[in-house]
């Protein structure tokens, strides 16, 4: 049998509330998979969790740079 690794799927917490009978917590992923069948095939959900982006900022709102003017 292969085995391979699924690729984690970030989803909102409020999603993973409503999709609770479907799926299980692995302790052993730290993720959610399907209830049943997700040992072996289905997505694996992860609470998003990540650090929002932070939007690029250039010119003389830049932090960091004295102002040459």
């Amino acid at each position: 049998m292969r085995t391979y690794e699924r690729p984690r799927r970030y989803v909102p917490r409020y999603r993973l509330l409503l999709l609770k009978p479907l799926f299980r917590y692995s302790t052993s992923r730290r993720a959610y998979v399907l209830r049943l069948i997700g040992d072996k095939t289905g997505p694996v959900l992860r609470s998003e969790r990540r650090a929002k982006r932070q939007p690029r900022v250039n010119g003389r709102n830049r932090r960091g740079r004295a102002s040459t003017i």
